[in-house]
């Protein structure tokens, strides 16, 4: 009986050793440091030829252009559908926050970077900037469906834009699709609209080709996407930006995922086919939106799994895409093998924002995980204006494994804020801190790091969020003819780019990390 109730006894602890640790060894643990240890001499100092830059999109800056954007944000004004959901960062669908509060003007111009850009290059190169990251309005240069020719005032404008930009010493990289496509893209054709047309891929290829003869030899850095998962969710799941739809579920988007891989695929084959032809050295990828995917329970096995999937799905499904050449949905049984995509990266373009918690509950498997954007329950967790948490030890770890997976220079093309704050301490504190893990992970993890674009340049259009959201390190005031004023975080960014993050410049900055 002794051995027999032993055996029982240690049957028995087993199972309960195996059900405390067991959900602790599967699947995305939940970190407890914000920030990484440096056991280093102060200064943090960067490489010479470092790109230092900041970013924009033109549907935030331009003025308005015939663009699905444009269209939704008179529509959202015609119908009164400014309201949206409970708190900053969660946007309802078909409608735009609070549009209604600012002019007609400020609507149509946004921040007028169309009669300003000049006067804001040299004030960025003021600040030792070396680069700028902007997009093309596709609409701007194709605004009628049957063009076969850009517009000649399209061409003149981002001619000028960058020959003002490199004027400043400010090396232009180009992204070709930031979320806003023609009007007319989403006509119906044979049954389709937008990515799904079956000549979508030809209007692309006709934009872009148009794009690499006239500008390109002016431009050695091209994204051609910019995080499509993000336009795939909020467009197609989420319903919160064009084309506002609502399906069911990420395999019912497959095949729009699928279709913008062949349309970088595509854009990728013409610029370097044209750069070629001319002698030119260039480099071409696409970025990502990224972010820590934690559990939000990290004793949860569902949580720890979800996490993981999650990160999967939404950051290295497309970016193992362009490596094999197949697109995999994680967790679906949907896979696609595109022609020509394998191999269609120069760089890896990285844009982070921040820990978001990941919660599955087994009665809501069908819904799918739930992602809370902070947690309330700690204290000393710090969040932007959108409720977004900081955690900069995850961008050393995206950009640890995004190197580790790859092997390829990565360009960080996105990092940055929402805070409306002047002083704006948050902003600093988050430039110090993400700028020394972006060290860190140079130095100490062996990444190759190209470059480093905050987000953004000036407070902007921020989509579905409108007006509200202040991200830029240039205050926009939009009651006072867009009169552009330096936050402080201007001064400190461009005292790292000089000088490198000071062990004083840390203490005085790191607040909880």
């Amino acid at each position: 009986m002794n051995r027999i109730t032993l055996a029982a006894v240690f049957a028995l602890t087993s199972l309960l050793v195996l059900a405390i640790f067991t959900p602790l060894l599967i699947g995305e643990g939940r970190g407890t440091e914000t920030a990484s240890k440096i056991d280093a001499d102060y200064p943090l100092t960067f490489p010479e030829d470092f790109a230092w830059g900041v970013a924009v999109a033109a549907q935030h800056v331009e003025h308005q252009q015939p663009s699905d954007w444009t269209a939704f944000e008179r529509r959202a004004i015609s119908e009164g559908k400014t309201g949206t959901g409970n708190k900053p960062g969660e946007a309802k669908p078909g409608h735009i926050r609070d549009l209604d509060q600012v002019s007609e003007e400020v609507r149509r111009k946004k921040v007028d970077f169309d009669t300003r850009y000049a006067s804001d290059f040299a004030a960025l190169a003021d600040l030792g900037l070396n680069s700028y990251r902007f997009s093309l309005a596709w609409s701007r240069l194709f605004p009628r469906v049957e063009m076969t020719e850009p517009d000649p005032a399209g061409v003149a404008f981002y001619r000028d834009v960058i020959a003002a930009a490199k004027a400043n010493g400010l090396t232009p990289h180009v992204s070709l699709f930031h979320f806003s496509t023609p009007e007319w893209f989403w006509e119906e054709h044979n049954g389709k609209r937008g990515w799904e047309r079956s000549d979508a891929l030809e209007h692309w290829n006709r934009y872009v080709s148009a794009v690499s003869s006239l500008l390109g030899p002016e431009i050695d850095f091209w994204c051609t996407l910019n995080e499509p998962m993000v336009y795939v969710l909020w467009g197609y799941i989420e319903g919160v930006f064009p084309p506002l739809e609502q399906r069911a579920g990420p395999i019912d988007v497959a095949p729009v995922v699928t279709q913008l891989l062949k349309a970088h695929a595509d854009a990728y084959r013409i610029l370097h086919r044209d750069a070629a032809a001319r002698g030119q050295s260039i480099s071409v990828g696409l970025t990502q939106h990224t972010r820590a995917f934690e559990p939000w329970r990290n004793w949860h096995p569902l949580d720890r799994l979800a996490a993981g999937f999650v990160q999967q799905a939404f950051i290295w499904d497309v970016f193992d895409a362009i490596e094999t050449g197949t697109y995999s949905m994680t967790d679906t049984e949907f896979s696609a093998e595109i022609e020509g995509l394998a191999g269609t990266q120069d760089y890896v373009g990285i844009n982070y924002y921040g820990r978001f918690y990941v919660q599955m509950d087994i009665d809501a498997m069908a819904a799918g995980p739930v992602t809370h954007t902070r947690d309330p329950g700690d204290p000393d967790e710090l969040f932007s204006d959108l409720g977004w948490a900081l955690y900069p030890i995850g961008f050393s770890h995206i950009l640890d494994e995004a190197w580790r997976r790859y092997g390829k220079p990565i360009q960080i093309l996105e990092n940055g804020i929402a805070d409306a704050s002047q002083p704006d301490t948050l902003r600093q504190t988050f430039l110090v801190s993400h700028l020394r893990e972006v060290w860190y992970a140079m130095h100490v993890l062996g990444v190759d790091i190209d470059g480093y674009f905050h987000w953004s340049h000036l407070d902007n259009f921020e989509w579905a969020e409108g007006f509200g959201p202040r991200f830029g390190i240039f205050a926009v005031d939009y009651d006072n003819n867009f009169a552009r004023a330096p936050r402080d975080s201007a001064g400190v960014y461009a005292d790292i780019i000089r000088n490198g993050i000071s062990e004083e410049r840390w203490e005085a900055h790191r607040g909880p990390f």
